[in-house]
């Protein structure tokens, strides 16, 4: 059944309903926890769907040949590192793509080759949970479920704006977990822009979606308007220390609405403090506070509530 079949469906069923109890009916559908439920089933469906539409189009480390400088600096990392994108693979994968010997969390501790050791700790207990060994640019998708059901608040009218969208998962789940008006990706990478659009197109998400190919600094705009701005291991791996500081200069400057939010992972802290800026924090955010016993439950954790950091803007 497609849509238009769907909506005939459901309205000649209304259309069934006595006067005095449609009202009803509606009420019950708009406020019903079962409908709710369906949708955010649905939800997760689709952004599954969205995952299996990159796999088969990224190569398995989910990075583009224009990303030169990104490898270079994780292959010149200390201790071994790999780039697993938590949109694309969560543990139960990753655990199937090392014993089809596709994936590794072995190395050589004298030269390198990923055969004896173990790399890091195993790959993750809960998939949003990633060891120094482990790089992803994407939140996972238990990670999106908490960020838009229960870290931000209601974002009917609001703007949310994601800096350096890279695959847009961000925006996707933006689009299925929450009701933001609208929903801007910033990507420096034109590979990614176009893996973006095309997604946004298949999926109907041109009404709420839109992705710019530029800088952040060069959109100030889109930071000036925003009511949520997100900030994922943005800068660190793609600028060097000049640019990361003009970069985070660009965004201290313009992120400026009262009462907008910032979500960062790493912390802010972290952050500024690696680039030794100067930056009293205290007079731009304050830290929003996460209880875990409000935020935990069956899909989340409170290590997931520590990697993820939410600020909002005096």
């Amino acid at each position: 059944m497609d849509l238009d079949q769907a909506q005939r469906a459901v309205l000649n069923v209304l259309a069934q309903v006595s006067a005095d109890v449609l009202p009803r009916v509606i009420q019950w559908m708009r406020h019903s926890s079962e409908i709710e439920d369906l949708l955010r089933s649905n939800a997760d469906v689709l952004l599954n769907c969205i995952a299996d539409d990159l796999r088969s189009i990224l190569p398995l480390e989910a990075m583009v040949g224009s990303e030169n400088q990104v490898i270079d600096i994780i292959q010149s990392l200390q201790r071994p590192t790999l780039h697993v994108d938590a949109f694309l693979y969560d543990d139960d994968t990753v655990d199937a793509l090392c014993e089809e010997g596709k994936m590794s969390r072995n190395y050589c501790m004298s030269c390198g080759s990923r055969k004896t050791a173990p790399l890091g700790e195993p790959y993750t207990k809960h998939i949003s949970r990633f060891p120094p060994d482990f790089i992803s640019h994407s939140f996972s998708l238990v990670e999106l479920k908490f960020l838009f059901q229960k870290m931000l608040p209601d974002l009917s009218g609001k703007t949310l704006v994601d800096v350096g969208s890279r695959l847009g998962a961000v925006l996707y789940a933006g689009c299925v977990y929450s009701s933001a008006s609208k929903l801007q990706g910033v990507e420096i990478n034109a590979e990614f822009c176009q893996l973006q659009e095309k997604i946004i197109k298949k999926y109907d998400f041109t009404a709420r979606i839109q992705v710019y190919h530029s800088d952040i600094c060069c959109q100030p705009s889109l930071l000036h308007y925003a009511d949520v701005v997100v900030l994922h291991n943005v800068f660190e791996y793609f600028l060097d220390k000049e640019k990361q500081i003009k970069a985070w200069t660009i965004v201290m400057e313009n992120v400026r609405k009262t009462g907008s939010l910032v979500v960062a992972v790493p912390s802010l802290e972290e952050s500024l403090d690696k680039l030794q800026m100067n930056i009293q924090l205290d007079k731009w955010v304050e830290k929003v506070k996460l209880n875990p016993d409000i935020y935990t439950g069956s899909e989340t954790d409170e290590e997931t509530i520590r990697q993820i950091h939410l600020y909002r803007v005096l």
